[in-house]
């Protein structure tokens, strides 16, 4: 109430409402605010693309690694189940047989259960550790992102009212007008740096879940995976005419 009595002039104007109010205060802003929503809009940019590239990529690594696992349990030789890795290879579970069978084919010959479990063990560690590997690529930037955002954000306000006070200095006296382009430089930025931390961190802790069942998921197919060779029958010699 002290700032509009004081402000005569402010107060025998019309204000404005809507988008024209919005427009006036981004109109009002300085080259500090407008360098702070420039990184947070490239932020949000990249935030946005690296949320529907992973929700793209494990939507179809989930549907794929379904179809495989069905494929799998009704398959009666190996090498049914290995003409089929490049059909789902968006699995994590396809890529992981498929290192697992060369493997396997590199020690028997490609028939015949395995003397030893242990090199098919090492190498579905292997696999299963460069699957979650691909999984989790880009997402420290959803991390960074959701964490520094604020921060930029909380900058641009500090600067906000920095220029607020400055403003009354200058003016002489506590006027709306002079605290109002301070004002709103800060309520824009931090409204920004929320605007694109808050889908940042939802994102990253959705995907990170996600990660984790496919990991859970990853770790049992090898065992399964692992048992079947391991009652794989022994070959039958072939009699000498």
């Amino acid at each position: 109430m002290f700032l509009f009595q004081a402000d005569g002039g402010a107060a025998a104007s019309q204000p404005t409402t809507g988008f024209s109010a919005l427009a006036e205060m981004f109109g009002n802003i300085g080259p500090i605010a407008v360098g702070v929503l420039a990184v947070l809009l490239l932020a949000s940019l990249y935030s946005w693309t690296v949320i529907f590239g992973k929700w793209s990529t494990f939507r179809k690594a989930t549907a794929h690694s379904r179809k495989f696992i069905r494929a799998f349990r009704k398959a009666t030789r190996l090498n049914e189940i290995a003409a089929l890795t490049a059909e789902y290879s968006a699995s994590p579970l396809a890529q992981v047989f498929e290192d697992v069978y060369e493997t396997y084919r590199r020690v028997t010959g490609g028939s015949g259960p395995p003397r030893s479990l242990t090199p098919l063990e090492r190498t579905a560690q292997t696999s299963a550790s460069q699957a979650v590997t691909s999984m989790e690529r880009r997402m420290t930037w959803l991390a960074t992102i959701g964490s520094v955002s604020p921060f930029v954000g909380l900058f641009g306000t500090v600067m906000g009212v920095v220029e607020a006070f400055h403003g009354l200095g200058q003016a002489g006296s506590a006027t709306l007008r002079a605290v109002a382009p301070g004002m709103a430089e800060a309520l824009i930025t931090t409204a920004a740096g929320l605007f694109v931390a808050v889908p940042a961190v939802v994102a990253y802790n959705q995907f990170s879940a996600k990660i984790r069942d496919f990991a859970a998921a990853i770790d049992d197919f090898s065992r399964e995976l692992l048992n079947s060779l391991e009652e794989i029958p022994p070959r039958t010699p072939t009699p000498r005419g």
